[in-house]
């Protein structure tokens, strides 16, 4: 993967929001109901280019730039999915988006999530995407993988789009060493959601790749935290969770591309269309 794969093919409209004490970028894509897309750790919202078309033609898609990461610089201060959470929470606010809906990948997962958790009132529906809810949930190896994430690996990743990204977009390309010793320090931590992933009161959609950083098992395992995979359907669909969540394990892909998938776009757009009627 280069970086030009993460270079976004629709034309978007790039502005800024003081929300929080940080000054959050975002871009507008298309028209339509808005939602919010949330990138991956070391990422921008340039990740989603592959599949930006595709869900502005329905929808006004925003993708910001969470703290630390691409056009938005850091803070002082952790990274931290709540606080990311109470800054798109605010940056809601900010644009007077009335009740928009909320898509993320992996670190944009947990912050779609936790944002959702603590502001329903402010979400219509929700996608989460191999975004595990538990710290033991992944790998073993992962885990170990994860614990070596710090500003000694900068040098390392030269030529990974991660590296190459920052280096062409962010306001201070030689943070990220330092974006590195953060993103360390906020995996080594451990967190359970299950308490949050309970109390989601809009419709979610879990997804995940057949191959992600954790097994199949743990997302059927977050659907059956709500009221999935607990009984039979039915015919007419009465057996289905209640609260219209669902789930859907993507075959072919890892925890590395699912998020510029169309497969993504396609049950992303699906759901939260039968979400709305």
């Amino acid at each position: 993967m280069s970086a030009n794969d993460w270079t976004a093919d629709a034309s978007g409209t790039g502005q800024y929001a003081q929300v929080n004490g940080i000054n959050l970028y975002y871009e507008t894509h298309g028209a339509g109901r808005p939602l919010i897309l949330l990138h991956g750790g070391l990422g921008s919202g340039e990740m989603f280019g592959p599949v930006l078309p595709a869900l502005a033609e329905h929808h006004q898609v925003i993708t910001p730039d969470l703290q630390g990461h691409g056009r938005t610089a850091d803070i002082d201060r952790p990274i931290d999915i709540r606080l990311m959470a109470d800054d798109i929470a605010a940056l809601i606010e900010h644009l007077g988006l009335e009740r928009p809906d909320l898509v993320g990948y992996s670190l944009g997962g947990g912050v779609a999530l936790l944002t959702a958790a603590r502001y329903p009132a402010m979400v219509s529906g929700l996608v989460v995407a191999s975004a595990h809810i538990r710290s033991d949930a992944i790998y073993p190896e992962m885990r170990a993988q994860q614990g070596q994430v710090s500003a000694a690996a900068a040098d390392f990743m030269k030529d990974t789009p991660m590296y190459q990204l920052y280096q062409r977009v962010a306001p201070r390309p030689e943070d990220f060493p330092r974006l590195l010793d953060k993103m360390g320090e906020s995996m080594a931590k451990d967190f359970d959601f299950t308490k949050e992933v309970r109390g989601l009161q809009m419709p979610t959609l879990i997804v995940a790749a057949d191959a992600d950083m954790a097994p199949p098992s743990h997302y059927v395992e977050v659907f059956r935290l709500l009221d999935g995979g607990l009984r039979d359907g039915g015919w007419m669909g009465e057996g289905r969770p209640k609260g219209g969540h669902a789930l859907a394990i993507l075959p072919g892909l890892t925890h590395y591309n699912v998020f510029s998938s169309p497969l993504f776009a396609a049950v992303t757009l699906a759901f939260l269309d039968q979400a709305q009627s």
